[in-house]
Formats: C-alpha cells, structure tokens, sequence
C-alpha cells in the first residue's frame, strides 16, 4: 500500500505551511500530493507551483470540479501539468455538490452520473490527440450549424495515459467510477464495511468493462492526529468540526452524499441529528453529536502502533493508496505527523 498526502484547500495562511508539507512528502518517499477546490483557490493553480516545488512526487487534483470547466479545458490543463511535471500529474474528477454547482457556477445540478460518463469521455478522447468531436446529451462538439469545427489537443502529454480518479462515495456512482476511471476518491471509509460500501460497488463496475480490481487504484484520504492512545477521545474531538460539516452542512437536506454515508454506515439516528442542528446553524450541537465510534472509524487516531493496525484493516479491505491528511496546530505537528504516517506504514509490514 503506498500513501498519499492532501493538502486540502489553499489559502487561510498556510500557504508555506502547505507547500513544506509537500515537500517533506516528497522527501520521505509519498507517492502523490493531492490538492482540492470549492470556491476558494483553484487546484491546478496549486498543483503546478508544487510540481516545479519538488521533484519525485506524483501531484493530482483531488478534485476538478466539474461543473467548473468544459471538459475540453480539463483536458488540456490535464495535459499542461503532465507535461510540466514531468509526467507526475493524476486527474482526478468531481461533480461537486448542488450548493456550489448551482451556487458558484451556476449549472444545474442534474444527472451527475450521465454527465460525468459524458465528461470522461470527452476529456478521455481530446488527450489522445484526434480531433475533437462528440455528440450527447450534455455536450455536442462541435455544435451544429456554427462556425466551429474538430480540433485537437496541440500540447503533447508526457504520457500517453494520465490516470483518471473519480470522487465517488454512492452505489451508482462507485459501479460507473469502476467501469470508466483508473482509480476512486472516496471519504469517510472505514475500513470494517469497507468491501461492501465501496470495493464491490466498484468491482461490478471493473467486471461491467471486462477488467478486474488489479491496477485500480482505491484511495480514501483519511485525517490523521498523532498521539498517546489513551489521548484517542481528544484527538477525535479535533475532527468533530469537520466531520460535522460534511455530515450536517455540505449539500442541501435532500442531496448531501455524506450524511446518505454515513446513514449507510450505520448512524441513521445521528446524521439526522446532526444535519438537522448543522442547518438550523448549531454548529456546536451538531459537532457535539457526532459519535466518537464515528469519528474513529474514519481517521486514524492515537499512537503509531494504533495507526500501524488501522493501516493494516485499509490494506486488508482492498485500499491502494491511503492519503493522510495530518492534523496540526503548526508545520512542525503536520511533519510529525508525516513522518509517523511512514512509520507505521512500515511497522505495518507494508511499506
């Protein structure tokens, strides 16, 4: 199993802070720095300013949103930061939420699942250099009756085939990112329903395309706080904002693919407590009601010998490449917690 490090969202005065962290990454031998948007920085921005930052560490977006660019966009920055790199770049895909899809961008949000099928496709087909031309539901190029006409990609990626993630976290959503990407983003997992929350979704959607789960990348981000295990309920209280957010806040009532998780999970009872006291703006009360048994299950907490078993259960669960997200009040905390990420990987027996 190989890891990853997320460096979430840009920006907040952590600038530097982030870009150390990628660079320790990249010297203790991680396999790939990720780097995520909403509506605040964009991903390829960041990307391309730690890709020239370091020098063996793959970098990927975790994730372009998309509703935030056309596909043919995406496949040529796809293929600008390849090249730029080095050869180092992964594509990773999203559709986003309701909120900022119609919100910040203003598209509808309709049909996520056929219109990412079509995305891929488009963006799939424009980086293998032929001219450009599709005809579906969400996307006709070049459109008809106007001036334009096939065009192809003049920049040349360094490699004939970037890696293609998608975020995915429902049924369907995991059986299509099985059939058409080269690995799966997922959030919140844990490890102990993994295969049946996440690995035989996508396992149906490998044997849809006549492939197997060998060469798939399964890539959970998982936050991460280092610490003496009789200290594992404080250090799951620094989660409890974030788990909160994603559980109560992130989406609409109806559509909030996180709160649906963790219903799945088990926790019906709680993510309705806790999207009803996050939307009605208790945001104390909805981090106060998320369970510990929750929070713990889906990070990994307490010392690195803890953090070595948990490692373990994800490997045994069919997981590829675990991204860390380290936790720290400083760049000192989050290198410590770098650092102790290779350390149980290796105490692990799976470095």
């Amino acid at each position: 199993m190989r890891l990853g490090i997320n460096l979430g969202y840009w920006g907040a005065g952590m600038d530097s802070d982030n870009l150390a962290v990628a660079q320790e990454a990249d010297r203790l031998g991680y396999d790939v720095c990720w780097a995520a948007e909403a509506y605040g920085s964009d991903a390829a921005t960041v990307l391309s300013w730690v890709a020239a930052q370091t020098e063996r560490i793959d970098i990927g977006s975790a994730i372009f949103q998309i509703p935030a660019r056309t596909p043919a966009m995406t496949a040529m920055t796809a293929a600008t930061l390849d090249s730029l790199s080095g050869g180092r770049f992964r594509l990773g895909l999203g559709v986003s939420g309701p909120q900022v899809s119609e919100g910040w961008y203003g598209v509808k949000f309709d049909k996520p699942l056929a219109r990412t099928r079509e995305y891929v496709e488009i963006v799939r087909k424009a980086m293998t250099r032929e001219r450009l031309s599709y005809e579906g539901e969400h996307w006709t190029l070049p459109l008809p009756g106007g001036p334009g006409k096939p065009l192809k990609l003049t920049v040349h990626p360094q490699r004939p085939h970037i890696p293609l993630y998608i975020a995915a976290i429902g049924p369907k959503n995991l059986t299509q990112t099985g059939e058409i990407a080269d690995g799966a983003l997922l959030i919140f997992p844990a490890a102990e329903n993994l295969e049946e929350t996440a690995v035989a979704p996508l396992r149906a959607g490998r044997e849809k395309a006549g492939k197997t789960l060998d060469g798939f990348d399964i890539c959970p981000t998982l936050p991460l706080a280092v610490g003496a295990d009789k200290d594992v309920s404080a250090l799951a209280d620094m989660f409890r904002p974030y788990t909160a957010l994603y559980v109560g806040g992130m989406g609409s009532r109806k559509q909030n693919f996180y709160n649906q998780a963790a219903r799945r999970m088990g926790y019906e009872k709680e993510a309705v407590e806790i999207q009803d006291k996050y939307l009605a703006g208790d945001k104390e009360g909805a981090a106060a009601a998320v369970p510990e048994e929750l929070i713990d299950r889906t990070t990994l907490l307490g010392s690195v010998e803890r953090i070595a078993d948990r490692m373990r259960a994800y490997a045994e669960a069919g997981v590829t490449t675990l991204t860390l997200s380290p936790a720290g009040f400083g760049l000192e905390d989050r290198l410590a917690s770098l650092r102790a990420g290779t350390e149980a990987l290796e105490r692990a027996g799976l470095a």
